[in-house]
């Protein structure tokens, strides 16, 4: 024990003179976490709209008015043929091209029905879906009003179900409260991946780890002595995050706080001992950042925290299971957002163990020590 408490106390030690950790432990994760929890967000506004109305009737005004009331839409141009609509797509100009057809008027009140056309710039998928979809909600709206089911005399009359929405969790739909804790879970485990896999490669550079090879202490207490540091490192972030996150943001902790950083912390072993494990295979500082990234692209893409797990491929559902980004943005979000308990998140809790034990075993096993 006295020999893991000198390795402890060398580690601190050692951290406090790299200038260059302490504004990426502090400063540079309270900046990101600000940056990001605003700038990504899957709302779309100001989708740009041109409108094709070969009609000009009182009912392609009506439907024109209400459009143009709705605030996701930028009216960019009135085009005057279907020459203009196409350029408009190609060009880039218009996100979405409306296109009135026509006798749309007369459809309506012959027929009852009209006929409108989307034209949809799908590069933007995204602002191309959401955008539709606001669209085809305003038409939906306007066929209601100007297509009143009437009742004939004799007719049965029609039941009309009234649907009421409610949000739990989140009812403003504020997509700050659903980014930030993941972005918490996301950041303090990128940083401590990344501290520790240059950690024992910048020591191999520098020299100093001889002279801990010719000392009699073992791999697992090496590994310990280094990984204790980091882990308090890691728990402090945390606690930064939440902090900031609740006093900026108002993010809402509804579940226990002492289940996050129980999470937190089995999570944190397993991507230390990921960590040490990418610093003991690679050679140079270079090689342990490149392998890093490699990681963390991955971990990150397959997360949740942009695109829901729910909506991938089965087979990539499955391979988040040793994601511990992923592990930790589900935590975070089902805590802090759903209030839930220990026992709702004891998958994670168990699947981010073995994951521990596995790491921690291979970063042991891969550590070349040469007395």
């Amino acid at each position: 024990m006295q020999r893991l408490r000198y390795l402890i106390q060398k580690e601190f030690i050692q951290i406090g003179r790299n200038k260059a950790m302490l504004p990426l432990m502090t400063v540079i994760p309270i900046v990101q976490m600000i940056v990001l929890s605003l700038a990504a967000s899957s709302e779309v506004k100001d989708v740009k709209l041109a409108i094709f109305d070969q009609d000009k009737s009182v009912y392609s005004r009506l439907l024109l008015d209400k459009i143009q009331q709705a605030d996701r839409f930028v009216l960019v141009a009135m085009l005057a043929s279907e020459k203009e609509a196409d350029a408009a797509m190609q060009e880039g100009t218009a996100d979405i091209v409306l296109g009135i057809m026509p006798d749309f008027e007369k459809s309506i009140l012959k027929e009852k029905r009209g006929t409108v056309q989307l034209l949809v710039n799908a590069i933007n998928g995204q602002q191309a879906t959401v955008g539709a979809g606001y669209l085809n909600v305003i038409i939906q709206s306007f066929q209601k009003e100007v297509l009143p089911v009437p009742l004939g005399v004799g007719a049965p009359p029609m039941l009309e179900l009234a649907i009421e929405s409610r949000n739990w969790y989140n009812p403003q739909l504020d997509f700050k409260y659903f980014m930030v804790p993941g972005i918490m879970g996301e950041l303090a485990t990128i940083l401590v991946i990344l501290l520790t896999a240059m950690n024992i490669v910048r020591e191999r550079e520098l020299g100093t780890i001889e002279q801990i090879n010719v000392t009699p202490i073992r791999k697992w207490e090496f590994i310990l002595g280094k990984m204790i540091p980091f882990l308090v490192i890691g728990m402090l972030l945390l606690t930064v995050g939440l902090t900031v996150g609740k006093l900026l943001f108002d993010i809402p902790i509804r579940g226990s706080l002492w289940v996050v950083f129980a999470y937190c912390i089995v999570n944190l072993i397993a991507v230390l001992g990921l960590g040490f494990f990418i610093s003991n295979i690679s050679d140079t500082q270079q090689q342990a950042l490149f392998t890093t990234f490699f990681f963390v692209i991955i971990f990150i893409l397959m997360s949740g925290l942009f695109t829901p797990i729910e909506s991938m491929p089965k087979l990539a559902q499955y391979l988040t299971w040793p994601n511990p980004i992923a592990h930790f943005v589900h935590v975070m979000r089902s805590v802090l957002l759903k209030g839930s308990t220990f026992t709702d998140v004891a998958f994670n809790f168990k699947i981010t163990a073995i994951l521990a034990i596995v790491f921690n075993t291979l970063a042991v096993l891969s550590y070349r020590k040469v007395n």
